[in-house]
């Protein structure tokens, strides 16, 4: 089988991860799979995946390029929005199958070319319950839901060390996430963090991450000594290891798939109940929610967290157990099945 992704944002976020995470995933399943991804010339995934075996690189700027050089694709799968009709097009040109994969927590647009888009798909994915019952709403066709994957990251014990060594004597709670606040929330987190400067003096609030807001959250929290900005950091797990709580207050959520990387940690979770984030953190059980857009009740959870050592435990083991259903072997094997059932049609 030839399988064609498509990924044509031109940043690198959560969802091109999971991209990546698919194609490798596969590879390992079914080594004889060919698969080829259509990105941007620049995409940084050409770098990632450039030594997997069997994948093969096709450059598309925009929903119009790139159709010429494949015509031999058995199933193409679409992985963003330019996807989608990058993919619809291709449909048109070779009658070649499609599969939709939708992760973001906003009803799709009405528009005809949305619509065609998702109609004549083969299949439609969508990564999380709320996203599948936004998505059933709009009576396109049925919808199946194949969850993100944690990936697994690596830590070194010395570059954790070394980095909690750098904040002696403080317990730290950790975000991480592009520093975008109507998306991620990092204003209600910095108000969290000014509620809890005297009742929990030793607690430490870190943020991780580059954005557009990146400036104007250092200003609002200059003032804050309890509150420190890290930066990106190539490879994150080294941090998240070093932890003691992660907050995600985000203002909405396809599903969190960072909140798995998290979890695998064995990191405590404080997320706001939106999006598809009660996918992933079951309240009481695998972590605590809060309302969005509510500092107060962030910064009640967090402290009840660090003061109550037996619930911090508690939900670190329910949340392992939890990952089961969340690993990129679970996920491939699903989507693996959905591309044999569409291309034996």
């Amino acid at each position: 089988m030839h399988l064609v992704h498509v990924n044509l944002a031109k940043g690198f976020r959560g969802g091109e991860r999971q991209t990546e995470l698919l194609i490798e995933a596969l590879s390992h399943l079914l080594p004889s799979l060919q698969q080829t991804l259509v990105c941007q010339p620049d995409s940084p995934m050409i770098e990632h995946l450039g030594a997997v075996d069997g994948v093969r690189f096709a450059s598309a700027r925009h929903q119009l390029a790139g159709h010429m050089g494949i015509r031999d694709a058995d199933v193409i799968h679409a992985h963003e929005a330019k996807a989608v009709h990058w993919a619809w097009l291709h449909h048109q040109l070779f009658s070649t199958p499609y599969v939709i994969t939708r992760r973001v927590d906003v009803p799709v647009k009405s528009k005809w070319l949305n619509r065609k888009s998702y109609q004549q798909a083969d299949a439609r994915v969508a990564i999380s319950s709320l996203i599948q019952s936004l998505l059933v709403a709009k009576g396109w066709g049925e919808v199946v839901r194949i969850p993100s994957t944690m990936a697994h990251l690596t830590h070194s014990p010395d570059v954790t060390t070394s980095f909690r060594a750098a904040f002696p004597g403080k317990r730290l709670i950790g975000h991480a996430g592009a520093l975008v606040d109507k998306h991620k929330g990092q204003r209600v987190l910095i108000e969290a963090a000014r509620l809890m400067l005297s009742s929990h003096p030793d607690v430490q609030f870190l943020f991780f991450g580059q954005g557009d807001d990146e400036a104007a959250l250092k200003a609002e929290s200059s003032d804050l000594p309890n509150v420190s900005w890290m930066g990106f950091k190539a490879n994150i797990g080294d941090y998240l290891a070093g932890l003691d709580l992660f907050a995600f207050p985000s203002r909405n959520e396809g599903l969190g798939s960072t909140l798995l990387d998290v979890m695998d940690c064995g990191v405590p979770i404080v997320a706001s109940e939106v999006g598809g984030i009660p996918d992933v953190v079951l309240h009481e059980q695998t972590g605590l929610l809060v309302p969005p857009d509510d500092a107060k009740a962030l910064a009640q959870s967090l402290g009840r967290l660090l003061d109550d050592e037996p619930l911090r435990q508690r939900l670190v083991v329910n949340a392992k157990a939890h990952l089961t259903d969340f690993t990129p072997e679970a996920m491939a094997r699903q989507y693996a099945a959905l591309y044999s059932s569409i291309a034996d049609q």
